[in-house]
């Protein structure tokens, strides 16, 4: 048995029930793309998993979320941002909210939103490409409150627009808004400066601001929080590096600089926590780190800073890479051309495994198994192997690209979505 797979497996074990029912947030209710679900379907049929419901979307890339037997999904029809909700089960619609936008995408990618909604309790959170921040009620969509941040904290548009998603922590909704100073030409991004509001933390009730701290810009990762040295730690990977904060102050605890050296760059991968060690990953030209934050201060154990582009350990774009027994597995590469799935040894950074000709991917890991659709609709099932590429199935689902959103996995169905598409699939077989 691979080193550390005990541990794992018994963390799964102790997980909250709500893991594996509800995944109300980004990459699931730990943030880290991992399901307790077992049971799965495995081999697939030859024809692929069965669609139990499917609907038409707009344009955007946020992947669904799932709690309390609902299903929350974001797009854009026309000139609207519109957050709808769904049975979760039937794909029965319940409720639509809408609000105006103007964003235009400055590389001509699509207008639509670029982060998921998060569902806590009886309220749902969204924030929308162009910077509007809102909170609804579950039950019916009211709306409850709602933020425009870019009026109140002023921020040059970012690359493509807003897609950072939000944090729930106790009583705050923690989002990175990184506001910039005013008065800079619209495409000098070089002239961009922050004005301390990495990070703003609202009453997640009320609407009201509790804290805006951190000097950083707005990246495309998402914050979480984590158990570091015994202590609940913020942890986000801003456009300039990694930003340790107190999630209850916003203080900052510590920066750890890590992009690369060209200025039309993004850092999108989340930091995946392991202990006291953070890895981050990025595929600009920087590559990954795997930082020791024990003792409070980030000391680098391996790096990839000094390597060519072909020697680095690991190169996520959009996607998060997923921590199992002691092993990452990610899609690593800039472009589809030259992507690969691979596996990295956590401690050294040493590359165990590489399958090329995947495509650009991203995975989710449940029953000892991941979940990869690839950016053109191919789904993989992958068995966890740090010995080798261990693919037991795959199909093309017959969505169109872009499927960046990465799967989704509650109550045994998969939901995954492309270009104006969103399925729900039967992942574990219906209780008869």
């Amino acid at each position: 048995m691979p080193r550390a797979v005990v541990p794992f497996l018994l963390t799964l074990a102790l997980a909250p029930e709500l893991r594996a029912a509800d995944w109300p947030t980004f990459l699931g209710p730990m943030r880290d793309g991992v399901s307790a679900e077992k049971g799965i379907i495995a081999p697939w049929p030859a024809k692929g998993l069965k669609v139990v419901w499917e609907c038409e979307l707009g344009v955007g890339f946020a992947p669904p979320v799932t709690a309390g037997g609902k299903l929350f999904h974001a797009d854009r029809f026309g000139d609207n941002i519109r957050l709808t909700a769904r049975d979760a089960a039937t794909g029965k619609f319940l409720w639509k909210y809408e609000y105006p936008t103007e964003y235009e995408d400055r590389y001509g990618y699509d207008p639509g939103p670029r982060a998921c909604p998060v569902v806590d309790g009886d309220r749902v959170y969204l924030y929308g490409p162009e910077g509007v921040l809102v909170c609804l009620n579950t039950a019916t969509g009211k709306e409850v409150w709602k933020v425009e941040t870019r009026e109140k904290y002023f921020f040059h548009q970012n690359f493509f627009g807003c897609g950072s998603v939000p944090v729930v922590e106790g009583d705050l909704l923690i989002l990175p808004v990184g506001g910039s100073v005013k008065n800079i030409r619209p495409a000098d991004f070089r002239q961009v400066k922050p004005n301390g509001t990495a990070l703003v933390a609202f009453d997640k009730k009320t609407g009201e601001v509790k804290y805006a701290a951190g000097d950083e810009l707005a990246s495309y990762a998402s914050p979480t929080v984590a158990t570091i040295n015994g202590k609940k730690t913020g942890l986000y990977f801003a456009r300039g590096g990694l930003l340790g904060f107190d999630p209850q102050t916003g203080k900052t605890l510590f920066h750890h600089p890590w992009r690369a050296k060209i200025m039309e760059s993004v850092n999108a991968s989340n930091p995946v926590v392991v202990g006291d060690k953070v890895l981050l990953t990025e595929c600009y030209g920087a590559g990954s780190v795997l930082l020791d934050l024990k003792g409070g201060k980030p000391k680098e154990v391996w790096s990839d800073s000094d390597k060519d582009a072909g020697d680095q350990s690991l190169m996520c774009h959009w996607n998060t890479p997923i921590h199992v027994a002691g092993y990452v597995y990610g899609s690593s590469g800039r472009h589809t051309e030259d992507s690969d799935i691979r596996c990295i040894d956590l401690t050294t950074g040493d590359v165990k495994w590489r399958q090329k000709r995947t495509k650009r991917c991203s995975l989710t890991l449940a029953d000892g198994h991941f979940i990869s659709l690839s950016e053109y609709g191919e789904l993989a099932l992958l068995k966890v192997n740090p010995a080798k590429y261990d693919e037991v199935s795959k199909y093309d689902t017959g969505l169109e690209y872009p499927c960046w959103a990465a799967p989704v996995l509650s109550n045994g169905l998969l939901y995954i979505r492309g270009k104006g598409k969103l399925q729900a699939l039967e992942l574990t077989p219906a209780k008869k």
